[in-house]
């Protein structure tokens, strides 16, 4: 936590920076460097990673990315192994504020911000989150269980803030990421982690977005539940 804690720390001014000097690839490098550097501390509890994808998905389309969500720790990965899509990503409003690089990323790298308690807030969002990842031909990451399994069992999609992407980026594909054990990091709270555990991350087969919305919704939760393996019994 400490070494995690002071990654956040010392990548802050340089994301400032990087943004505010050379742009937003320069702001992007730092942005994918935090992240590595982010899963490199957790190599000290002798976590390991795995991220398996067989697909050679296209960078000059826009990608909805559509994973379980387990713990904090699946977003690095994502981050840094997705870097040449350019992820962004639907966040509660809590986290625009108060966390060292995290905040400033969240607010200046593309991503969008929800309310949670504002319907209208959020769908607006994320509806402009769509329509930026169709003009810049980038991907947009939604966890569309809403809030984490601290379980690793896997939560029923919630359909809106999905469809709502698709809609507003029709051309876009549809990427499935099964995460399995990051959820035994947090197993006991934000405190002591948890040693020794392998996290791992399968992409499936992209889907294209299709006018009909609920079978490409069916499709993507399917092939995500399928590869969820890890799961507190």
């Amino acid at each position: 936590m400490i070494f995690f804690g002071l990654c956040l720390l010392v990548f802050h001014p340089i994301q400032w920076i990087c943004f505010n000097l050379f742009g937003y690839n320069a702001h992007r490098a730092s942005v994918a460097l935090l992240n590595l550097s982010l899963m490199r501390c957790t190599h000290i509890l002798g976590t390991t990673y795995s991220f398996k994808n067989p697909y050679n998905i296209p960078t000059d389309r826009p990608l909805i990315i559509v994973p379980n969500h387990q713990s904090m720790h699946d977003i690095p990965p994502i981050i840094w192994f997705m870097r040449k899509h350019h992820p962004k990503f639907v966040s509660k409003k809590e986290l625009g504020r108060g966390i060292p690089s995290v905040s400033y990323n969240l607010r200046h790298g593309g991503s969008v911000l929800i309310d949670r308690k504002d319907s209208r807030q959020s769908l607006t969002e994320i509806a402009k989150l769509g329509r930026y990842i169709e003009k810049h031909k980038r991907s947009a990451v939604i966890f569309p269980e809403g809030t984490r399994s601290r379980t690793g069992h896997p939560k029923p999609f919630k359909a809106t803030g999905l469809k709502l992407l698709m809609k507003n980026a029709p051309s876009a594909l549809v990427v499935p990421i099964s995460i399995n054990n990051s959820w035994k990091m947090l197993k006991y709270g934000k405190f002591p982690n948890g040693i020794g555990n392998h996290i791992s991350f399968q992409v499936h087969e992209p889907i294209e977005v299709t006018s009909d919305f609920d079978s490409v919704l069916a499709e993507a939760e399917r092939k995500v539940v399928s590869g969820v393996t890890s799961f507190k019994s």
